[in-house]
């Protein structure tokens, strides 16, 4: 199974469709229901259902989703030559939820073909197919990078990584990530835990155009951490909702999330993200920020939704 854990859940759609192909002398039956197996779009309806919520079991590399409705429907089309099968599937997930769609489609039709199969042996199972599906990142679209890609910088703040005891491993985290995604890191500052020393090196910097400045570090509750209160003193506009996805994203993985007091807003038309000091806290902010973080960028500058 491809790993999923660092994906966050999404509103997923999916609807599938399945066609089996009936002669006149069967479909006339189906709608009389004069047939050995008696309701046979009733029971294949029920069967597609179930066969939906079951479709981790049949698939091994398919991941288990929790699913939020299951809907088949099994028409006869209007000239009685085919039934048509309509599989229509939601989840709020980590993963789309197109198998469970086109598995509850398939098996419609499976179940279909069985109950008419004493009647009709010309019984065709003619497609099962994708319709549609919605949600997830990849389904969303996003401004284009600019040809210039955006400038940021990244600031460590930390007494050890100061003085040269410890190494840094959040910061070239954020420069990795960001680079991944599209922007050009040209600059990284590394201060103390020192307040005025914290505000000095990001007001020098929102100056220059650098359109994203991110911190690693001095956001707890320690005795030295101030990061936070530095960055609310700085800012021009607070962006909470910033902060609260990132902390919302953190404490799915761990509870220490809630420790965090990180702040976000913009400056100067730069804008400024307050992220912890260990490497995972900051791959994983930037990770919950990476479907929306140029598009916020966009919308600073004035190019709208």
């Amino acid at each position: 199974m491809i790993d999923i854990s660092a994906k966050f859940p999404t509103r997923r759609t999916a609807v599938a469709e399945a066609r089996v192909t009936i002669s006149a002398a069967t479909a006339a039956r189906v709608k009389e229901n004069d047939l050995p197996k008696k309701d046979p779009l009733i029971v294949a309806r029920w069967a597609g259902i179930q066969a939906a919520k079951k479709t981790s079991e049949l698939l091994p590399a398919c991941h288990q989703v929790p699913l939020d409705h299951v809907d088949v429907r099994c028409e006869l089309d209007a000239d009685g030559s085919c039934i048509t099968i309509t599989a229509d599937v939601k989840a709020e997930y980590k993963t789309g939820v197109e198998m469970e769609a086109m598995t509850a489609a398939a098996v419609a039709a499976l179940t279909i073909y069985d109950m008419l199969k004493p009647v009709d042996e010309t019984l065709v199972i003619s497609e099962v197919r994708l319709v549609s599906k919605t949600g997830g990142i990849n389904a969303r679209a996003f401004p284009a990078r600019p040809e210039e890609p955006y400038r940021a910088a990244v600031v460590i703040v930390s007494d050890s990584v100061s003085r040269g005891t410890r190494e840094d491993k959040s910061g070239a985290a954020a420069v990795e990530i960001l680079t991944t995604m599209g922007f050009s890191v040209d600059t990284t500052e590394t201060v103390s835990d020192d307040p005025e020393q914290i505000s000095l090196v990001l007001q020098a910097l929102s100056k220059q155009p650098f359109a994203l400045i991110v911190t690693t570090g001095g956001t707890g509750l320690g005795p030295r951490d101030s990061t936070d209160r530095i960055v609310r003193g700085l800012i021009e506009r607070e962006a909470t909702g910033i902060a609260e996805w990132i902390r919302a994203y953190g404490r799915k993985r761990t509870p220490n999330a809630i420790l965090s007091n990180g702040v976000a807003g913009i400056r100067d038309n730069t804008l400024i993200l307050t992220l912890p000091g260990s490497t995972a806290g900051v791959r994983e902010s930037l990770e919950a920020l990476r479907p929306t973080l140029l598009h916020a960028l966009a919308m600073m500058r004035g190019e709208g939704h």
